[in-house]
């Protein structure tokens, strides 16, 4: 069953499995900001990537010598959470590693997912702490999906020139870069601009970015200081994207050991590492 969230401005939603966002809508109008899923397009909604983004070449990585197999996007997101905290205006979700779990990836974590609603802003932490004796290696990141249409933009807090990493079918990193944004503010959501996946964005200045609706609503995404920021839909969909990342894809050279892939999180034993988004959500 889902959690709720619920003040004069916002109403949220949030289900265990995956602690998954499910719905953010104006209370009063009941406008929805959050795609609500559809299996012909996507299903997904707000996906929690850990302990990988993207994929691994082969699908595998090298811990310490051994082998070990993870899927696209982690696990994370395809298991329950427990809800360990529940206030007026705050929600906290829990994930501790297994058995199962340590088959695939050999850090014992616990990751905390909290969601705290503030006027017109929801504000969504992502905790990992490391309960090992060692220093464990991971990446991490959001995958928040809202509500758009065709024609509608993406204004950045700054002026950005921007090259996009590129991932091929394989959704692997090739050596191809695209500019698609040079010393501007917009990028056009256009019906062909996901037609080679996902938009991958390194060394963004801006903190955050605004989605600017055709019917005066906004959504204000802050994703501070993510070492790489992708904009994604499927092409001429009606949502877009916006994700924070911690880490980022494999490319086609093989390192010798997770720990020395790409965008990879070291967090030292008995240490935490943490990271918010913040959204602020407008009506017209």
């Amino acid at each position: 069953m889902s959690a709720a969230l619920q003040n004069e401005h916002l109403s949220v939603k949030v289900k265990p499995f995956g602690a998954t966002l499910t719905s953010v809508r104006a209370t009063q109008s009941g406008k929805e900001f959050l795609w609500q899923g559809d299996e012909r397009i996507w299903a997904g909604q707000s996906p929690i990537l850990f302990p990988i983004i993207g994929r691994l070449l082969d699908d595998t990585c090298r811990i310490d010598g051994k082998a070990y197999s993870i899927i696209r996007h982690g696990l994370a997101r395809h298991r329950d959470f427990s809800l360990v905290k529940e206030t007026a205006d705050e929600l906290v979700f829990l994930q501790e590693s297994d058995e199962e779990m340590l088959a695939n990836y050999p850090f014992a974590y616990r990751l905390f997912v909290g969601f705290t609603l503030s006027g017109n802003a929801l504000t969504v932490t992502h905790t990992v702490e490391n309960p090992n004796a060692r220093t464990m290696y991971f990446s991490i990141g959001a995958h928040p999906a809202f509500n758009c249409a065709l024609g509608d933009r993406l204004l950045f807090e700054k002026a950005e020139t921007l090259n996009s990493l590129r991932i091929d079918t394989d959704s692997l990193l090739t050596d191809a870069r695209d500019r698609i944004v040079t010393d501007s503010r917009v990028l056009m959501l256009t019906e062909h601009l996901f037609d080679k996946d996902a938009l991958i964005f390194e060394g963004v200045k801006s903190d955050f970015v605004t989605l600017e609706r055709q019917d005066g609503s906004a959504v204000r995404f802050h994703f501070g200081k993510a070492p790489f920021l992708a904009v994604w839909a499927k092409p001429a969909a009606p949502f877009v994207c916006i994700e924070p990342w911690y880490g980022v894809n494999d490319g086609y050279t093989p390192t010798a050991d997770f720990s020395e892939k790409r965008g990879i999180v070291a967090l030292p034993a008995g240490e935490r590492f943490a990271f918010s988004w913040r959204a602020e959500f407008t009506e017209k």
